[in-house]
C-alpha cells in the first residue's frame, strides 16, 4: 500500500486510518486486536483514537480505546510499524478537559500510559478551547515535541479563523504548527468543511483526515428508514439524513456501486479519497467483514461520471 505525506510534517501514512472510537464500546479488547491485526496485514498504518474513548458508554470512564490499543502495541511489538494519532481537550470529568498548558502536559502522559509508548505520533486538539490563546496550546506541544513524546501536531472542529490564528502564531513565533485538521466531513456532511476551511487547508498544504467518513453508517445504506435504526448502537446518530436529499444520495450510491461492482461502503469512502485535499478518511469497523470492505475502499477507483453523479446527488444549499 503506497503511503502519503500527512500535510508538511514528514509522516508518511496510508490513505485510510482505522477509527479507534469502537474500541471499548461497541468492540471487546480480543476483537479490537484481530481487527487492528487485519488493517495492519493489509497494509495500512493509520490508527487514530481520543483520550476520551469511549467515556460515552456505560461504566466507562475514557481511556479504554488507547488502553487497547496500547495492549495491541505491547503484544506486538509493532509501535514502529504504525502512526498512532490521539487527541487531548475533551471533557475527560472533573474538570478535566481544554488546551491549557498545564491540562495538556498531564492529559498526555496519561495517553502515554494508555498506549504504553513513548512517544505519540499525532496529538491532536480535539475541540477548540476559546478560553485559552492559541500561542498557549502550541507552546504547550513545543514543550512535548522538544522532550520527544509528540511528534506532530493537529487540529480537530476548529473554524477557519481559529486555525487560521494558529498558523499565524507558527510563522510569527515559531511555534509548531498544525499540520493536519479533523473535520466532519463525508457525502451528506459537506458544508461544513468546503469552502473556507478546505480553502485553507489546501493553501497551507495541512493534511486532512475526516471523521464520520460513513455517517455513522448510514451511506453503507444499512438505515434506509426509520424502521432500521434499531440495527445497531449507533441508529440513533443517522435518523437526521433520512431526508430526501440522503435518499438521493443513497440510490446514487447504489447506482455507482452497481456499475463498479462494490458496495456503497467502498463508493462512499472511495469519493473521499477522490476528493484532492482529503489525506485519508477515518473509518471504523466491529467485524472483519467491516473492515474488510474498508480496505477493499482503497483498491476502488472512481471515474469522472461516478464522481459527478455523486456530487449532484450531494449537492446542497449553502444557506442551509
Amino acid at each position: 500500500m503506497a503511503l502519503v505525506g500527512l500535510g508538511r510534517s514528514g509522516l508518511q501514512v496510508s490513505k485510510l486510518c482505522f477509527g479507534g472510537n469502537v474500541f471499548g464500546w461497541t468492540v471487546d479488547e480480543p476483537m479490537s486486536h484481530r481487527l487492528l491485526d487485519g488493517f495492519i496485514d493489509a497494509g495500512f498504518n493509520f490508527i487514530d483514537t481520543a483520550d476520551v474513548y469511549s467515556k460515552w458508554h456505560d461504566g466507562n470512564k475514557g481511556g479504554e480505546s488507547e488502553t487497547i490499543i496500547g495492549s495491541w502495541l505491547k503484544t506486538r511489538g509493532n509501535r514502529d510499524k504504525v502512526v498512532i494519532a490521539t487527541k487531548v481537550g475533551s471533557d475527560m470529568g472533573g474538570g478535566e478537559k481544554g488546551l491549557s498548558k498545564a491540562y495538556i502536559a498531564r492529559a498526555v502522559e496519561r495517553s502515554l500510559q494508555r498506549l504504553q509508548t513513548d512517544y505519540i505520533d499525532l496529538y491532536q486538539s480535539h475541540w477548540d478551547d476559546p478560553t485559552i490563546p492559541v500561542e498557549e496550546t502550541l507552546m504547550a506541544y513545543q514543550a512535548l515535541i522538544k522532550a520527544g513524546k509528540v511528534r506532530v501536531v493537529g487540529a480537530s472542529n476548529f473554524s477557519p479563523e481559529r486555525l487560521s490564528a494558529a498558523l499565524a502564531a507558527h510563522d510569527a513565533q515559531g511555534l509548531p504548527r498544525y499540520e493536519c485538521l479533523q473535520p466532519e466531513y463525508n457525502l451528506y456532511e459537506r458544508a461544513g468543511f468546503e469552502g473556507a476551511l478546505a480553502d485553507l487547508c489546501r493553501r497551507q498544504e495541512i493534511g486532512v483526515i475526516t471523521y464520520f467518513s460513513l455517517a455513522g453508517g448510514f451511506l453503507t445504506g444499512k438505515y434506509r428508514s426509520a424502521a432500521d435504526l434499531g440495527k445497531s448502537a449507533r441508529g440513533s446518530d443517522v435518523e437526521k439524513y433520512l431526508d430526501a436529499r440522503g435518499h438521493r444520495i443513497l440510490a446514487a450510491l447504489d447506482a455507482v456501486a452497481l456499475r463498479c461492482q462494490a458496495t456503497p461502503t467502498r463508493v462512499a469512502l472511495a469519493w473521499l479519497m477522490a476528493q484532492p485535499v482529503v489525506t485519508a478518511p477515518i473509518a471504523s469497523a466491529t467485524s472483519l467483514a467491516q473492515l474488510a470492505e474498508l480496505t477493499a475502499a482503497a483498491e476502488l477507483q472512481l471515474d469522472q461520471a461516478a464522481l459527478a453523479e455523486l456530487a449532484a446527488a450531494s449537492a446542497y444549499s449553502q444557506a442551509a
